[in-house]
């Protein structure tokens, strides 16, 4: 199994910074996308950024140009530098990977996710 842990979320002022770390742990063969998707309330799931194995990176127009997202390969972590928030970005964020397994079959797995705040 696998699991994904989240930390870094809270509570921050409009125009102000977080990081959000996401750890993957288990037995798997390779990842070979790691992301982050985040739900306000009373909207839909929406795709932050990603990463594959090789540093493809895709971001949402949202958020282009104040998140960065990076990964160590060799320590099975993504990280989420979120720059000039604002409250918006008042959301869960959950951290998102698909995962190569022993088999190699291929599964998507999540983080219990962890909440930001942006007050104004």
């Amino acid at each position: 199994q696998v699991q994904l842990v989240e930390s870094g979320g809270g509570l921050v002022q409009s125009g102000g910074s977080l990081r959000l770390s996401c750890a993957a742990s288990g037995t798997f063969f390779s990842i070979y996308v790691m992301g982050w998707y985040r739900q306000a309330p009373g909207k839909q799931r929406e795709l932050v950024a990603r990463i594959s194995s090789s540093g493809t990176i895709d971001y949402a127009d949202s958020v282009k140009g104040r998140f960065t997202i990076s990964r160590d390969n060799a320590k099975n972590t993504v990280s989420l530098q979120m720059n000039s928030l604002n409250p918006d970005d008042t959301a869960v964020y959950c951290c998102w990977g698909t995962f190569v397994s022993t088999t190699r079959s291929v599964n998507d797995y999540w983080g219990q996710g962890t909440q930001v705040t942006v007050s104004s």
